[in-house]
Order: C-alpha cells, then sequence, then structure tokens
C-alpha cells in the first residue's frame, strides 16, 4: 500500500540590502526551485503583521513534493553556489517546514 508523504516547504524571510546584486540570486533560483521539484507559494508577499510585533519585508514561500526534497534543494551543490548573492545582498532567514 503507498502512503502519501508530507510535502515540504521552505519559508525565507527577506530584507533585501542590495538591489543591484539580489537580482542575479532571483534570476538564479528559480530554475533549480524547479529542477528539484518545487513551486512557489508566494514570492514578495507584501507581508502584513495582524498580530504580534514583527517588521518583515518580503518573504518566499516555497512547496516541494517531500521534505527530503526540500533538503537536497537547499543543500545541493547548485543551490548553495547561486544562495550566495542572497547572502550578500539581503539579510535573510530560511526555515524547513513539513506538511500535515
Amino acid at each position: 500500500m503507498m502512503t502519501n508523504q508530507p510535502k515540504g516547504y521552505i519559508l525565507a524571510e527577506i530584507e533585501i540590502t542590495d538591489a543591484e546584486v539580489y537580482p542575479r540570486y532571483a534570476q538564479h533560483v528559480a530554475p533549480l526551485v524547479e529542477k528539484y521539484g518545487g513551486r512557489y507559494l508566494v514570492r514578495g508577499g507584501n507581508p502584513q503583521a495582524i498580530e504580534g510585533e514583527r517588521d518583515l519585508k518580503r518573504v518566499a514561500l516555497l512547496e516541494f513534493p517531500s521534505i527530503e526534497q526540500a533538503k537536497a534543494f537547499y543543500y545541493s551543490p547548485e543551490y548553495q553556489a547561486v544562495a550566495q548573492y542572497r547572502w550578500v545582498a539581503a539579510k535573510s532567514a530560511l526555515f524547513l517546514l513539513q506538511g500535515a
């Protein structure tokens, strides 16, 4: 009997600090998300706090077929090379989430 695996998600909180470099990250990351079976559910998102105190500038929520695929994407040599652009051009925090 086949069981459905929970989906995997990556939630990113991003504040762009270098608007000239950040587009290089955005340009290169989208094809990698697709390569690893992922898709963007939210990209930018105009985040607005409705409870608590939080000043988010930008968020991204990526969905993958499984938590293993989300990890494979993040830890892949291709993504780690592209992530260098984000590390230089933004303050960010990424979270790996498992779906229900």
